[in-house]
């Protein structure tokens, strides 16, 4: 029985090949793509998760309030991880990693610049799963100058991941050695580095201030911990042992501290949160953002009920054509449950074919989605694993909803009732398929109108004064490799060619993620209500004129002028929480570490105006320029004239100076562009899902405008001979339609508008949503509807009414 359904069926689906097409290939199509996104999703959702005990892994925060700033941080002391191991029974291993920024690391007569390094505890290894393929993990980081590396990089340095014992030179002067190479990080992992040196090789390891946090914490809880309950004692301890030089430097305690609105606090973070938590700031790798997770999910979800709505559309209009085939069946006995396992089977059938097409679709187009994506998705055995299932789960449901309607519906009828043709009226009003294509329109304009709105931001950022400019400024990086003279040669000579304006030295850059923050004082005691917590950027007297940021009052630095070295420049965020309305002149008190008598004292000799030295999502915070040598990179503007001669002449200063050192730049407004680089490539993908979302549901809408004029073939017949024009009848044909297509943007537009505005509060700079974006998303859909059924409606128009009259 089931083999004669399947036979039937496939006769069936052959003799409408046209739309049996539209219904396998937009089914296709919509679950390609709902796959694509499946693939995305998984990915983002699996970081970290490869750990063995990633669900009791934990990153120690640094909330805190204090001199007009409010956060939460992703770094701790450098004594945080002991003292949480050596005091607290529930935690069982701490690591802690420090980022070891750029450095060179010479292969044969080459430095070639890496900066995936770290420094980190030898119980690195206790607490996440990075498998050692040569070496003892107990012992791999203990000892000075030893260095664990990646797989690919011992391929890279060594041609082979038999490293152990061999030695890697970095910065041409440290020599290395390598004592572990581990198994290559996984992707999804926010830990992306491949060297790992040994902690007591950095300085600051060793500094024993409660509140200079520049290190990301890791703990191992035990199982069962209550971590709610952990949570405050770490806090309590950190007030605890904390206080003695909280009081030291301002004379305060925790709770005259609190009670003036101020704090300090430690809090946890799971690992497997890491990823999308970019609320705290600090975080190592790249952070996610759930925010595109979700709409990508919708985006997938919307999508694939287009594609089932086409099919289900398709199928009930497509079925009515078939109720003198149920008549003769039910007059030649064939009982109802078989009309509909009929019916649900070429509807599984179909269903069946569009996932397989569906599969090797996404397989094929893995690579182009990996590229707009800037991911690495692959097909697993995991993924299969629950692929499969998935799928099979897919073609029943989806299969009996498309095939349930026109079974159910059909063969209940009498079938005297259905040869003498009295089912026609039944399906001229079509209420389900009205409200389908609503449906599906309704979500092409949603997609639309928020691809407009995303664009229209990152236009908005992209035009956006941001107080400095970007424009012809080349960065060359790792200056700081010359040493402090010969950086200081450099910049002299690059200054002398002609196509260079000016040239500054330093590390802090709008476009960088460097940062320094301290806590600055109104008066020499200190009170932490005179308090202002600031990032403090070293520079130079070029920087300003270098980046074209402008001074509001007082003067640039001089190197004329000695008493510049305890001088500072602040912005308008930094005096309006201070107060001043004119702080040219007043002081500044620093305490020098963490003795109270040790106080510096800076003078304010200029403000300049705000400048977005953060990612615009963020709203200016207060800043201190002071000036001093800080020569890790540095900025040269020069003339648009020839951007290449002038690139290379400074190309063959740096050789000069230092010829086994590869030249390293990029133009600063290229990193200004991949600040906001996810954002363009939310942007790309959502044209393209917007694109296959409009092509879906024009699909859908093309069979049902043609199954309009097959139905309408002998009324069209009928006005022509009557003398109807082909305009008159291409309006009668597509009115409909359209009218369906108004009552979608009535419906989505408003739902646009909130959606959209919900996603630019995560800006604090953004674009307004305004009519026209609606409009313009309104309109577009209704011309590639009216160009959909416009087709179908002229062929049917320019027919020949004798032929389809030819039987009257």
């Amino acid at each position: 029985m089931i083999k004669n359904y399947i036979k039937i069926a496939f006769r069936t689906l052959l003799k409408s090949k046209g739309f049996t097409a539209i219904n396998v290939f937009g089914l296709a199509l919509g679950l390609a793509t709902c796959l694509l996104i499946v693939f995305y999703v998984f990915d983002e959702l699996s970081y970290d998760r490869y750990n063995v005990n990633a669900d009791r892994i934990y990153r120690v925060n640094n909330d805190m309030k204090f001199g007009g700033t409010e956060g939460s941080y992703a770094t701790t002391p450098a004594i945080a991880a002991a003292a949480l191991k050596t005091n607290f029974a529930e935690v069982k291993q701490v690591a802690r990693i420090l980022s070891g920024g750029k450095q060179w690391v010479k292969k044969e007569n080459q430095n070639i610049p890496e900066v995936k390094i770290a420094y980190a505890d030898s119980t690195l290894f206790d607490v996440f799963t990075l498998p050692m393929v040569e070496g003892q993990p107990s012992i791999a980081l203990k000892a000075t100058h030893s260095v664990v590396i990646t797989e690919k990089t011992a391929q890279k340095y060594f041609n082979s991941v038999n490293a152990v014992g061999k030695v890697l030179t970095l910065n041409d002067t440290a020599f290395y050695k390598v004592t572990g190479v581990i198994r290559n990080i996984p992707k999804q992992s926010h830990l992306d580095f491949d060297f790992f040196l040994p902690m007591a090789d950095n300085g600051q390891s060793r500094n024993e201030s409660w509140f200079t946090n520049n290190f990301h914490t890791y703990i191992l809880i035990k199982p069962g911990t209550d971590v709610t309950k952990f949570e405050p004692k770490m806090s309590a301890f950190l007030t605890k042992n904390a206080e003695p030089e909280l009081q030291t430097v301002i004379h305060m305690t925790f709770s005259k501290l609190e009670a003036s609105g101020s704090y300090f606090r430690w809090s946890l973070t799971p690992l497997t949160d890491i990823h999308f938590n970019s609320s705290i700031k600090g975080s190592l790798g790249q952070p996610g953002n759930i925010t595109v997770v979700y709409i990508f999910s919708a985006i997938a979800l919307f999508i694939l009920l287009i594609a089932c709505v086409n099919f289900m559309n398709l199928s009930t209009a497509r079925s009515s054509n078939r109720a003198r085939e149920v008549g003769v069946r039910k007059v030649l006995g064939s009982p109802r449950k078989y009309l509909i396992a009929q019916f649900l089977t070429e509807s599984i059938v179909v269903t069946l074919a569009g996932a397989l097409i569906a599969v090797f679709v996404a397989w094929a187009f893995l690579p182009v989605f990996n590229q707009m994506s800037g991911k690495e998705l692959t097909v697993t055995p995991q993924i299969i694993a629950w692929l499969l299932p998935v799928l099979l789960a897919f073609i029943v449901v989806v299969g009996c909803l498309a095939g349930s309607y026109p079974a159910l519906f059909l063969s209940g009828f009498q079938p005297i009732e259905v040869l003498k043709g009295k089912l026609a009226a039944g399906f001229k009003g079509g209420r389900l398929r009205s409200s389908l294509v609503v449906f599906q329109f309704s979500i092409s304009i949603f997609l639309i109108t928020a691809t407009i709105v995303i664009y229209s931001q990152l236009k908005y950022i992209q035009n956006k004064d941001v107080g400095y400019d970007r424009e012809q400024v080349i960065v060359v990086h790792q200056v700081g490799s010359l040493g402090v003279t010969k950086a200081k040669t450099f910049k002299h000579d690059v200054e002398q060619l002609a196509g260079v304006k000016s040239v500054t030295l330093t590390s802090f850059l709008p476009t960088a993620t460097s940062d320094n923050t301290t806590s600055f004082f109104k008066e020499s005691t200190m009170d932490a209500k005179q308090a202002l917590n600031t990032s403090i950027w070293s520079v130079d007297e070029d920087y300003l004129p270098t980046l074209g940021i402008k001074l509001k009052a007082g003067r640039n630095f001089s190197k004329d002028m000695k008493t510049d070295s305890d001088a500072i420049i602040i912005n308008e965020a930094a005096a309006q929480l201070l107060g001043y309305q004119d702080p040219v002149g007043k002081k500044l008190y620093n305490p020098g570490g963490n003795d109270a008598n040790n106080v510096r004292h800076y003078n304010i000799i200029g403000v300049i105006k705000n400048f977005n030295f953060r990612s615009l999502k963020e709203s200016v915070s207060p800043l201190l320029l002071r000036a001093a040598d800080e020569t890790y990179s540095m900025s040269v503007r020069f003339n648009a004239n020839d951007v290449a001669a002038t690139r290379a002449q400074i190309a063959s200063k740096w050789a000069a100076l230092s010829p086994n050192v590869q030249f390293d730049f990029s133009y600063m407004d290229d990193d200004f562009n991949h600040i906001y680089f996810a954002e363009q490539r939310m942007g790309k993908i959502s044209i393209a899902f917007t694109s296959l979302a409009i092509v879906v549901a024009c699909l859908g809408l093309f069979g049902l405008a043609a199954y309009a004029a097959e139905q309408r073939t002998k009324e069209i017949g009928i006005r022509k001979v009557l003398g109807a024009n082909i305009s008159a009848i291409v309006g009668m044909l597509t009115k409909d339609f359209l009218l369906l297509v108004l009552i979608a943007i009535i419906i989505a537009a408003p739902l646009a508008w909130l959606f959209m505005n919900k996603w630019l509060q995560g800006f604090a700079y953004k674009t307004t949503i305004t009519w026209w974006m609606l409009l313009t998303a309104g309109i577009g859909a209704a011309l590639i509807a009216f160009a959909t059924i416009s087709f179908q409606s002229i062929k049917a128009a320019l027919a020949n009414p004798v032929k389809s009259l030819r039987s009257e």
